[in-house]
């Protein structure tokens, strides 16, 4: 990877100008501001573009503008085989796509290879491996750092970026490339990691408001009860408050904290969770320590999620200009989003409730119309599946309406996807089918459809999840056609 990143290094250092066009979401968003950053400090001339997804009108636009030099990161391998006309390097690590040789190339070998040279693309899965190892955010960092070794404290951004892309969450660590990646920020003194509790809120809310909403792992009796976690926690000993200040896990001292989590293990346990639900309590932490203790920002996790809000809201520019270093008026504008975001989403979960959770025999559904937005009705998926009531051995499938089709959004557990699952490759094929367009991650992917073609649309799916499903698997978990189907 860091050869093919030194490739694109060198294609970038010469091009006249370059237009970054980068995704919406945390991982597009911290990439596009490493890519900016990095060609910021070389002098190079750039803008940033934001888009919800990439497809044939961007492209052609983009072909239309003539733009010297197009770097597309966390986008670009699903439309691999559309580049052609275009010079462009890639940073992605989503499924690439075939290259076909365009029509308009057919019958000239000679021109099919020059379109094919003028793109460049570094990804994960051209190495053999997954689409977890590395971030969108993390391959633009690898570029980043092939530029200008000094570019090495970027790496606390392209952790934000692989956190919020939750590339964290199957083994409660970071792993693959993104290791390195980690190595970096520790070294050049941007990042710490230490084994913690995992829980949302350890900088931003007081301790017992993060036991309130844990939901990875749900923690019987306590998660959603205030007045249950509350009295856990004085129970064990714990100050909640000091003076007019609401203690947050970071403001516990390391024997308090020992206390909480051995607590938490007993009680989990004592109430019938099994071993490794409890053990998902506990894992690898990443602190941005050049951030003041208590912003959203010092822990890569909140980070994260500050940046999804701006990008789900379509104010991506103000989570990149908070990546570059606004901690005044951009910062303060995010919180605001933020603020908004949390109670949309609890606004979506009645709007879920009111349309129902139907079931077929391998996936579960909702379709939400226009009362979640398109951007955000992912995210309302993946809380839905977690909740009570919702059946964790089936995907959940969510449609919304959007300006250019039906937006479909696709999760699942880890539980499934080690057991063959690839929500990505039913994403693609099954709006393929319909006549639209998907792709993704094996536990989270999307696509768009045309109106009137969702009951197709799940009945394919729904197919192809009994499929993937009913293959043998390794004794390991690995499905045998598709060992790519797992986290590395």
């Amino acid at each position: 990877m860091e050869a093919v990143a030194q490739e694109i290094a060198e294609r970038v250092r010469a091009a006249a100008s370059v237009r970054i066009v980068t995704h919406i979401d945390t991982d597009g968003i911290t990439g596009g501001a490493i890519a900016s950053e990095a060609l910021a400090r070389a002098g190079i001339s750039h803008e940033v573009a934001f888009v919800k997804k990439l497809d044939e009108t961007v492209l052609t636009e983009l072909k239309r503008a003539g733009t010297p030099l197009v770097w597309f990161i966390d986008l670009g391998a699903g439309m691999l085989h559309a580049l052609h006309g275009l010079d462009a390097v890639v940073t992605d690590h989503h499924v690439p796509t075939e290259r076909a040789v365009p029509k308009a190339l057919r019958g000239d070998l000679i021109r099919f290879a020059e379109s094919q040279d003028r793109v460049l693309m570094l990804n994960p899965h051209l190495e053999g491996e997954g689409s977890d190892v590395a971030s969108g955010a993390g391959c633009a960092y690898a570029v980043a750092k092939a530029l200008d070794g000094r570019n090495a404290d970027l790496a606390a951004i392209a952790i934000v970026g692989a956190v919020g892309d939750v590339q964290d969450q199957e083994f409660r660590r970071l792993s693959g490339y993104n290791r390195g990646i980690l190595a970096d920020g520790v070294a050049a003194g941007v990042v710490k990691a230490e084994i913690d509790l995992r829980l949302f809120g350890r900088e931003t809310r007081p301790a017992y408001k993060m036991l309130q909403y844990a939901t990875d792992p749900w923690i019987p009796r306590l998660s959603g009860n205030e007045e249950a976690c509350v009295a856990f926690l004085l129970e064990l000993g714990v100050d909640l408050k000091v003076e007019d200040h609401w203690r947050s896990w970071s403001d516990l001292d390391r024997g308090e904290k020992q206390r909480v989590v051995s607590a938490l293990v007993s009680h989990m346990l004592e109430r019938g969770c099994g071993a490794k639900e409890a053990e998902r309590l506990v894992g690898e932490t990443y602190t941005l320590i050049r951030e003041p203790a208590g912003s959203p920002t010092r822990d890569a996790k909140e980070f994260g999620t500050l940046m999804n809000a701006c990008g789900r809201y379509d104010q991506p520019e103000v989570g990149y200009r908070v990546c570059r270093g606004d901690r005044d008026e951009a910062l303060a504008q995010a919180l605001r989003l933020l603020r908004g975001h949390r109670e949309y989403l609890m606004d979506s979960m009645e709007a879920i409730a009111e349309a129902g959770i139907n079931e077929l025999d391998a996936i579960q559904y909702f379709h939400a119309a226009d009362k979640i937005r398109d951007t955000v009705v992912g995210i309302a998926a993946s809380m839905a599946l977690q909740r009570n009531g919702t059946s964790k051995d089936l995907p959940i499938i969510a449609f919304a309406t959007a300006e250019d089709g039906i937006k479909v959004s696709a999760r699942t557990t880890r539980d499934l996807v080690a057991r063959g699952l690839d929500l990505a490759a039913i994403m693609q094929e099954a709006s393929k089918a319909v006549g639209g367009y998907g792709g993704g991650h094996h536990a989270a992917a999307g696509a768009t459809i045309p109106p009137g073609t969702e009951q197709r649309f799940l009945e394919i799916a729904n197919r192809m999840v009994r499929e993937q499903l009913a293959r043998p698997t390794s004794s390991d978990g690995t499905s045998v056609e598709h060992p790519e189907g797992t986290f590395p």
